[in-house]
């Protein structure tokens, strides 16, 4: 599919690519595909695809003749997701309802977008539908927000300059972190042999700003919270303050950010 979006559209997701993926994503790829136990020649369906990197990951793996599929209900990321890779098929639509057949995927990944679906269940038993029978699930989450580091001081720092909302919202990504939940979320779905491993990873940005006006002018919007350019500068101005203890000497920020990869198989009934 071509997929074309407003120049704005486009730009939020090349910025999502130039700074978060090099900074969070990217080195999660490895492992989850590692996880899923991905092999040559699978035919592999990537949830909430974003920008592409976990699928491109998938792709350079399967060899010519593998499949890999990246879903997205978001047009901007797809958009970008297309400029980087043509050979991936990239396709519109919601985790709730994928549109593939039962059955047709060896292998299905998902990468930091469960924890945003409208329906976790739900998408958890559709990753379930796709796979073939004894295919192998792997989904990354992060862990819990007082397991990181950098980000609760940051969501004290919104919480005191901005408000509940603002500090809601850089909640989100946390809000799978507790294991036994987790587990029975995934058990609840019909997933057999459910196992759940804590990474560690490190999140690696330019600097503090880069890093919290991302947060501020990028994921926030997305999460419905509107900042003015003036309560953002004021919370750049105190968070070179108190983050300043994950500054390197290079300059660059650098921070534990741990997350959980849950694995599972389908059974045939």
């Amino acid at each position: 599919m071509n997929i074309i979006v407003s120049e704005a559209a486009f730009a939020a997701a090349n910025a999502y690519e130039t700074l978060h993926v090099p900074a969070l994503f990217q080195q999660w790829a490895p492992r989850v595909l590692d996880a899923a136990e991905l092999h040559q020649g699978q035919r592999v369906l990537d949830v909430a695809c974003g920008t592409g990197v976990l699928a491109r990951e998938a792709f350079s793996r399967i060899g010519t003749k593998g499949y890999v599929a990246g879903l997205d209900a978001t047009r901007g990321m797809l958009a970008m997701a297309q400029h980087l890779s043509n050979s991936i098929d990239w396709q519109e639509g919601m985790a709730e309802k994928l549109p593939f057949d039962d059955n047709s995927f060896d292998v299905v990944v998902s990468q930091f977008g469960l924890m945003f679906f409208q329906n976790r269940l739900a998408a958890i038993q559709e990753m379930l539908r796709v796979l073939t029978p004894q295919g192998h699930l792997a989904v990354a989450v992060w862990d819990a927000l007082d397991h990181s580091e950098a980000y609760p001081i940051e969501v004290d720092l919104l919480q005191q300059l901005a408000g509940q909302a603002a500090a809601e919202a850089l909640k989100a990504p946390f809000v799978l972190g507790d294991k036994t939940a987790l587990k029975t979320l995934f058990e609840t779905a019909g997933v057999s042999n459910v196992k759940i491993a804590t990474y560690h990873g490190t999140a690696h940005f330019p600097s503090i700003r880069a890093m919290v006006e991302a947060d501020l002018r990028a994921w926030l919007p997305v999460m419905g919270v509107m900042l003015s350019d003036e309560m953002i500068e004021d919370i750049l101005a105190q968070a070179e303050y108190v983050l300043q203890q994950y500054v390197q000497a290079n300059g660059m920020v650098e921070f534990d950010a741990p997350a959980h990869i849950v694995t599972g198989t389908k059974q045939p009934h």
